[in-house]
């Protein structure tokens, strides 16, 4: 038996918030929430052949460096244009180093990612 990732989980403070984030930066088609025994509402993005993105309210802030980091390429757009789009979304950019090929962001509750030339 194998066993198969279902989703990448995030921690945040405002569920709703940040998945309408990653729901507009990676097109995701369907948003669906669920209450668990405790009455959190979580909020899971998913579409057809992709790996769902599950927000998870939680009570404290993010601190501290990210462990995971998602790595985003466009498929239509140049690196700087993908950029500039995230960051009209709601992204900050925290890092542009020359020597990388890759530009660190961040998304609205601070959690980093990348963003790599066009695939």
């Amino acid at each position: 038996m194998r066993t198969r990732m279902l989703a990448v989980t995030v921690d945040c403070r405002e569920a709703e918030a940040l998945a309408a984030f990653w729901k507009e930066a990676l097109g995701y088609p369907e948003t669906s929430r669920w209450t668990d025994g405790h009455g959190v509402t979580y909020v899971e993005l998913k579409g057809p052949d992709v790996l769902s993105l599950l927000f998870q309210p939680v009570p404290e802030e993010k601190s501290g460096k990210n462990r995971l980091h998602l790595d985003l390429a466009s498929n239509e757009l140049e690196q700087r244009e993908e950029v500039a789009r995230l960051v009209s979304l709601g992204a900050k950019v925290v890092d542009d180093p020359e020597s990388d090929p890759w530009v660190v962001l961040a998304d609205p509750e601070g959690n980093e990612f990348c963003v790599l030339p066009r695939h």
